[in-house]
């Protein structure tokens, strides 16, 4: 699923490029059968951090991006200094649930796969709201 949503980054060298990369780490994780979703947290996380700091590369008035890894805060960073707009308040907290999810994944914490996985099913209308304003 990942994969095809990214397919328009395949071996970009850039961000946009990484984000299709961890997107295919996706889509093989799906396909195995880890019980532990903290692996599927790291790379969605890392996904959609790369993501946004592309379009923010690419897109905003300043071509930059900030050092944050903190989703929410590069959605506020995204929406003040592009055209995208959303309603930021709809993902903000499950933006948060997965980097907090994939802050735990590097300590080896267990997370709630239950509740990580509803926050993905939310942030993937944001991931394609995003695909969609990239190609604009």
């Amino acid at each position: 699923m990942y994969t095809e949503l990214f397919k328009d980054f395949e071996n970009l060298k850039n961000l946009g490029g990484k984000a299709w990369e961890h997107a295919i780490a996706l889509d093989l994780l799906a396909e195995t059968n880890i019980e532990d979703c903290s692996i599927h947290c790291f790379h969605y996380q890392q996904m959609i951090e790369c993501f946004f700091k592309h379009i923010l590369e690419t897109k905003s008035k300043f071509g930059a991006y900030s050092k944050s890894h903190k989703l929410n805060k590069l959605l506020e960073e995204l929406i003040e200094t592009t055209n995208f707009k959303t309603n930021k308040s709809k993902y903000r907290t499950d933006l948060i649930v997965i980097t907090v999810c994939a802050e735990e994944y590097r300590y080896n914490f267990d997370i709630d796969c239950k509740d990580y996985i509803e926050s993905v099913a939310i942030c993937d209308e944001l991931v394609k709201e995003l695909i969609k304003f990239e190609k604009t």
